[in-house]
């Protein structure tokens, strides 16, 4: 075999914000969660062993049975608030508050809502409490805003193009 299977594989959906201030030097700005995963959705002894390792070292790191959907749900404010922060220069807490950048948002997580949903995903919450949460990140850049800013690539077919990809 040439890589890695599924056998060999954790997912995670990792929540911190984070800003880089120089290469090498992270500031941590909001929340602690890494959920965790096996693809198969079983709960295994290796996938508890690292969320008790994680949670001993004061993160919150839940194992999940359907981590896909949490990905989506990821997602889905990534695909919307980046972008929009990246044209407007508007951090999270600016941009879910604004009616006429809100609407973008939501009309944007809309779409990939119904593409997650073709492909069997399902949302444990609402658009409208999804946008709420990116709110409550507050002045945070986004990643996209702060690769515009520091000149380097923008992450936009990871999170915009793959999303059109897979709606077909």
């Amino acid at each position: 075999m040439n890589g890695f299977g599924p056998g060999r594989v954790l997912g995670s959906v990792v929540y911190p914000a984070a800003e880089v201030e120089a290469p090498g030097v992270v500031r941590h700005i909001a929340r602690n969660r890494f959920s965790l995963g096996e693809p198969s959705g079983e709960r295994s002894t290796r996938t508890i062993a690292l969320s008790g390792a994680l949670t001993a070292a004061g993160l919150s790191a839940p194992v999940r049975p359907r981590l896909r959907d949490e990905v989506w749900v990821k997602l889905w404010g990534n695909l919307s608030f980046n972008p929009i922060s990246a044209l407007t220069h508007a951090t999270p807490d600016v941009l879910c508050t604004d009616p006429g950048t809100r609407g973008v948002a939501r009309a944007m997580m809309l779409k990939a809502q119904a593409i997650a949903e073709a492909l069997g995903a399902s949302f444990a919450i609402d658009v409208e409490r999804r946008i709420d949460g990116g709110t409550a990140v507050g002045a945070h850049r986004t990643s996209m805003l702060q690769d515009l800013e520091a000149g380097r690539p923008m992450e936009i077919e990871a999170l915009i193009g793959s999303v059109q990809e897979v709606g077909g």
